[in-house]
């Protein structure tokens, strides 16, 4: 599995150990998701100036206009088909 932990057959063997994993997931679920409304300006505008610290200023812009590389192309670029 890519998620460190036990495994799901061992955590399921019983229904304390399945009420257990449950209860941590909700409280992870409670402690890391920010609440509605709530205003992490600060947070973010550290965060982006820590990024703008580590990454190179001279990065070059992307030179596709599409959102996706895995996007299909628009059907005005293909009209000559």
């Amino acid at each position: 599995m890519f998620i460190p932990g036990p495994k799901l057959t061992q955590v399921f063997a019983s229904r304390w150990k399945a009420l257990l994993w449950a209860a941590s997931i909700l409280a992870t679920a409670y402690f890391f998701i920010p609440k509605q409304g709530e205003d992490n300006a600060q947070q973010d505008a550290q965060a982006a100036s820590i990024a703008r610290q580590i990454l190179p200023a001279d990065t070059p812009a992307p030179t596709s206009t599409q959102a996706s590389p895995w996007a299909l192309p628009d059907s005005s670029s293909s009209a000559g088909h």
